[in-house]
């Protein structure tokens, strides 16, 4: 079975950084595209960033030039690091994985709290 493992969510003030971390485990992709998405109390999930395989990020407008997602493949983890955090970033965030096509499998984590005040 696939899992996503996300951690490093905490409480933090506004201008503070986190890093969050997904740990990957169980998938069969030799391609794979993996993100991280946020969902705050009564909205809407959104998408923050993605990163290829080739390791082309791209990000949402409202985290660019703050945020920064990159993975390490020997470890099979995915990081988003997050800078100059504003209380709009407060949410549970996910980490998801798919095979970079449609129809492709997806998978998500089971969330983070970041929470910023």
């Amino acid at each position: 079975q696939v899992q996503l493992v996300e951690s490093g969510g905490n409480s933090v003030q506004a201008g503070g950084s986190l890093r969050l971390s997904c740990a990957a485990s169980g998938y069969t992709y030799n391609r794979n595209c993996m993100a991280w998405f946020r969902q705050a109390p009564g909205k809407e999930r959104e998408g923050v960033a993605t990163i290829d395989t080739d390791g082309s990020p791209s990000y949402a407008n409202s985290v660019k030039g703050r945020f920064a997602i990159s993975k390490d493949n020997a470890k099979n983890t995915l990081y988003l690091q997050m800078n100059s955090l504003k209380r709009e970033d407060t949410a549970m965030y996910y980490c998801f994985i798919d095979g970079c096509e449609s129809g492709s499998l997806a998978f998500w984590g089971q969330g983070t709290q970041v929470t910023v005040s």
